[in-house]
């Protein structure tokens, strides 16, 4: 679909090949500005491993959002063929229906509940080729960008950007995690309605990866839910790095951990997010400022730095030292933290899922439990405040339209750009 509306794409952060981490090479950060990593052409998922999960329920549920599992999975389809377009490769990992039963089975038989999924991965080192190939479409078509600018204030009709009133006669809002924070300060100034959702808090785990080649086989990017025992919450494995890396995250005031890996450079580790989802119920119910004070508590401790402690060490209630860490058979591929003791940042509760919830995925995937096994923190997710929008992602403000992970509707790369285009078609739909 055309238009003769001239777009314009504000981003406070820098064109994608200028984004690349050293921590790939050196394991080691060298605190990047926050918007070298979080922001930028690309966004947070263009620092990723560009893993793209086919699959509508993956990421949010896009079919609430799409009206219909139909028309979530075709939107789902659309992104992919983006994609590929723009050079993505062809290969679809998914496994053999034989083997998917088999790990579903044992899964099921340890309590815990596999999700299959049909997967894409393009690769950490190839996502500035896919994001420059987007980036110069778009300029063809006419879009104009402003880099390494931060929008200051979004009101009625206009934007203030530089202390300079930008006028705008529809505006698209997708501010990504990094800016989760500053748009729900817009949000409310505007009058927008606004609810708080869930956080993921945890830990990355990092285990050798021949603990999880097993596991790799049957699904690149492994999805395990858990109930656990004590409290009966909800963990998760996410963000699955075979032979990857652990990475930091820098926001402007705290510090956390992420992963990410490539087709072509390989670690001798695998990685993965493992989250508890908090909710807050009334009188309390603001998650991303509980979310945000574990992240300072955590960044406190480590002196600036991640938390890195020993599994077993957190086992036995003691702080992890380097001395303990190196005589371990786990390598860590980011050496920029801190060993110590995350039960001193993270809450008791979210420490007993993770003891608890990989001691039943060790009867799953043996060995993810070891003593051995390194535990960063923290990997916190705040993709809390969820925006109220229609079913062309428009707010309650007229011509305010908002997408992706920023305003709480989604989780992931493909459904963040699903939500795109609906935004997209939702503003086409009203020029017309």
């Amino acid at each position: 679909m055309k238009s003769k509306l001239s777009v314009l794409v504000v981003d406070m952060g820098r064109e994608i090949e200028k984004r690349a981490c050293p921590a790939v090479e050196t394991g080691k950060c060298i605190r990047c500005e926050p918007c070298h990593i979080m922001c930028g052409v690309g966004g947070a998922g263009g620092m990723s491993s560009g893993t793209l999960n086919l699959r509508y329920d993956i990421g949010g549920d896009l079919s609430e959002l799409a009206k219909g599992v139909a028309k979530a999975q075709r939107l789902v389809e659309e992104v992919d063929a983006i994609f590929l377009e723009h050079g993505a490769p062809k290969e679809v990992y998914g496994g053999n229906e034989e083997e998917i039963e088999k790990l579903t089975r044992r899964a099921a038989a340890a309590g815990v509940r596999f999700i299959p999924i049909s997967q894409r991965h393009i690769g950490s080192e190839y996502l500035p080729d896919v994001m420059g190939s987007f980036k110069r479409k778009l300029q063809k078509q006419g879009v104009k960008f402003v880099l390494n600018t931060r929008v200051e204030r979004i009101q009625k009709g206009e934007a203030i950007i530089k202390g300079k009133r930008v006028k705008a006669k529809y505006i698209l809002a997708a501010p990504g995690r990094v800016g989760a924070v500053w748009f729900a300060e817009q949000a409310r100034a505007l009058g927008i309605q606004l609810k708080h959702g869930p956080i993921d808090v945890g830990v990355r785990v990092e285990v050798p990866a021949v603990v999880m080649e097993p596991v790799i086989k049957v699904s690149r990017d492994p999805k395990f839910h858990i109930i656990t025992k004590t409290f009966d919450d909800f963990v998760r494995t996410f963000c699955v790095n075979f032979m990857g890396y652990v990475m930091e995250e820098r926001y402007d005031d705290y510090v956390g951990v992420n992963g990410h890996s490539l087709r072509a450079k390989k670690s001798t580790n695998a990685n993965f997010a493992f989250l508890t989802r908090v909710e807050l119920t009334q009188p309390v119910t603001d998650t991303t400022a509980y979310g945000r004070s574990i992240a300072y508590l955590a960044t406190t401790i480590g002196g600036g730095l991640p938390l890195l402690q020993r599994l077993g060490d957190l086992r036995k209630g003691r702080r992890s030292t380097w001395e303990r860490v190196e005589r371990g058979h786990v390598k860590p591929t980011l050496r920029s933290v801190t060993p110590g003791d995350i039960s001193m940042a993270l809450p008791g509760r979210i420490v007993t899922n993770i003891l608890e919830g990989l001691e039943r995925l060790d009867q799953v995937i043996p060995g993810v439990a070891s003593d051995s096994t390194l535990l960063y923190a923290p990997e916190v997710k705040l993709y809390s405040m969820e925006v109220t929008v229609d079913e062309n992602m428009e707010t309650n403000v007229p011509n305010l339209f908002v997408a992706g992970d920023g305003a709480g509707l989604s989780r992931g790369i493909i459904t963040a750009a699903a939500t795109g285009l609906l935004a997209a078609r939702g503003i086409l739909h009203k020029a017309k």
